[in-house]
């Protein structure tokens, strides 16, 4: 489920923090992806109408290693360098959710049930998405399938999300590709959704901010946090009547939950018994993620091709000729993006040749001269403790359809 409604709230009350990017924007990015949330999409959408899903020979479901293999091809080709992440063991607080899912895939089996005895197609597609669940047999699949790909692969140690987050605020990955928001919650600095889509979709990358976020909102992070967990998380109930924008205007107002609860109406609204918020703050605020010293090595290799092949054409059926041109997209892709960013190369390097301005030192800009030709020049160094003028600098010249070409700027040091 993620943060209820966090999306819709940040539009409207944080726009600056969201902005669209187009998803070739992400080239030279380590992107660290929830994989769960992407087995469970690819389950959903691919090859499925109705109650029918692609399977192998034997009868076992390869939607998630369909959608896998195209998927992270697209990205490798975008020059994207993705990063896998498995959810581990659940926390004690998110049993309760998991009960509640457990239930609603209940449910919907009995209504499928129902809507296919009657024929109702409308139904049967509702309902049949209903009963997905990601099982422990979908995840091997996906491990297996990515190892051979050369596509670096982490087992958290619990939730996902929150080791995203962890990488991405060490500065392993550039941001953190998701549905769920919780990957806010948890404080990852760059949050990306619908990284994932299709591109027959055309639904352009929305990355959020935390930062702006903050600033946006005027909060502090544990403010944010609580704000989370008053709108509705994964790991306690929320206070029936409360939404997001009740939730902001209480927080903007009291500071904290327990400020909240010493001033709320408890008539009009009825906190849960016994209610965990407390734990629930604790857990969003320091998760269980591996650390700097036990962190797996993230890295991207060659493709296994006899692997590959093996997997998928003789164990799962997969078209051989579509992935033998498959493994040579890999290749290729693995090669593009071994380039850097373009920023990359702009980035400022210290000049130990040049002395440190020290106290004291002017420097005088001033307006643009035609110039006709470049000037060469050089440092020479002094040790009077007069003025002295130390040189005189000509950038490069600039055609801006001038009569003369113009330099950018000229300046005159003057150290004392």
């Amino acid at each position: 489920m993620g943060i209820k409604g966090l999306t819709k709230l940040l539009a409207d009350n944080a726009p600056k923090a969201m902005k669209e990017q187009k998803f070739e924007s992400y080239f030279g990015r380590k992107i660290a992806i929830d994989a769960s949330m992407s087995i469970y999409q690819f389950l959903i959408v691919v090859g499925r109408s109705g109650t029918e899903m692609l399977t192998n020979e034997a009868g076992e479901v390869t939607s998630h290693l369909q959608g896998m293999f195209s998927r992270t091809i697209r990205l490798l080709e975008a020059g994207i360098k993705p990063v896998y992440v498995f959810d581990g063991k659940p926390p004690e607080l998110k049993k309760q959710e998991l009960a509640k899912r457990f239930s609603k895939r209940a449910d919907a089996t009995e209504d499928l049930a129902e809507a296919v005895e009657t024929g109702n197609k409308e139904d049967i597609e509702k309902f049949s998405k209903r009963t997905v669940k990601v099982t422990k047999q979908h995840n091997d699949d996906c491990k297996r399938l990515l190892k051979l790909m050369g596509v670096p692969v982490i087992e958290a140690p619990s939730e996902a999300e929150a080791q995203c987050a962890a990488l991405c605020k060490s500065g392993k990955v550039y941001g953190v590709a998701s549905e769920d928001m919780d990957s806010l919650t948890f404080g990852a600095p760059r949050f990306l959704r619908h990284l994932m889509d299709p591109s027959s979709r055309k639904i352009p990358v929305m990355e959020f901010e935390i930062a702006k976020i903050l600033e946006e909102l005027n909060l502090s992070m544990d403010q944010f946090i609580d704000l989370c967990i008053l709108s509705g998380c994964d790991y306690c109930d929320s206070i029936r009547g409360i939404g997001g924008l009740t939730a902001l205007k209480l927080i903007r107002q009291h500071g904290s939950i327990e400020n909240i609860l010493e001033n709320i109406n408890k008539e009009r609204y009825q906190i849960p018994e016994n209610w965990p918020y407390q734990e629930a703050r604790q857990l969003f605020r320091e998760p269980l993620v591996y650390t700097n010293d036990d962190e797996p090595e993230i890295k991207w290799t060659s493709p296994d091709e006899e692997g590959l092949i093996t997997f998928l054409v003789n164990e799962n059926g997969f078209n051989s000729d579509r992935v033998t041109k498959a493994i040579e997209k890999i290749k290729a892709a693995k090669n593009k993006s071994s380039q850097g960013r373009l920023e990359s190369f702009f980035k400022p390097v210290a000049n130990p040749t040049v002395p440190i301005k020290r106290k004291g030192t002017k420097c005088v800009l001033r307006s643009p001269k035609p110039a006709l030709k470049h000037k060469m020049f050089s440092l020479q160094a002094s040790n009077s403790s007069g003025t002295k003028i130390i040189g005189s600098i000509s950038l490069p010249l600039l055609d801006l359809g001038f009569k003369y070409p113009m330099p950018l700027s000229k300046g005159v040091c003057f150290a004392s």
